[in-house]
């Protein structure tokens, strides 16, 4: 049975993570990601202690695009911190933190009910 949710043409669906890399259909990054409706870019971040507000800056210039930012913080969730919110705040983005995991199925979930999502993900 496929369970792949229906999206539109061009989106980057998260098809599978792990062992360092995710895939989006046929596509496929190595280590850590940002991850947009319609295109990814590499996150040079191995694990959250090297996150600051200016990792997210990419989020940040993409403001009218995004009501929400999955955040996924490895293996574990862990609180965030309150200059991240902070950061993103003035700019209309709620940071929803969760592992790598649920994150890669929330993006899915909510790019195929046409939300503004983006998404940080910490390779796992």
């Amino acid at each position: 049975m496929d369970i792949t949710p229906m999206v539109a043409s061009g989106r980057k669906i998260v098809s599978s993570y792990g062992d360092g890399l995710f895939r989006f259909g046929a596509e496929k990054a190595e280590g850590s990601v940002l991850l947009f409706p319609n295109e990814f870019m590499r996150w040079p971040h191995i694990d959250m202690t090297t996150v600051t507000e200016d990792s997210f800056a990419d989020v940040i210039e993409r403001a009218g695009q995004i009501d929400i930012l999955l955040l996924g913080m490895g293996t574990r969730m862990q609180p965030v911190k309150t200059a991240w919110r902070n950061a993103l705040r003035p700019h209309g983005i709620v940071i929803e933190p969760m592992d790598t995991g649920a994150a890669c199925r929330t993006f899915n979930v909510l790019l195929s009910e046409e939300r503004r999502v983006a998404a940080a993900l910490i390779a796992v």
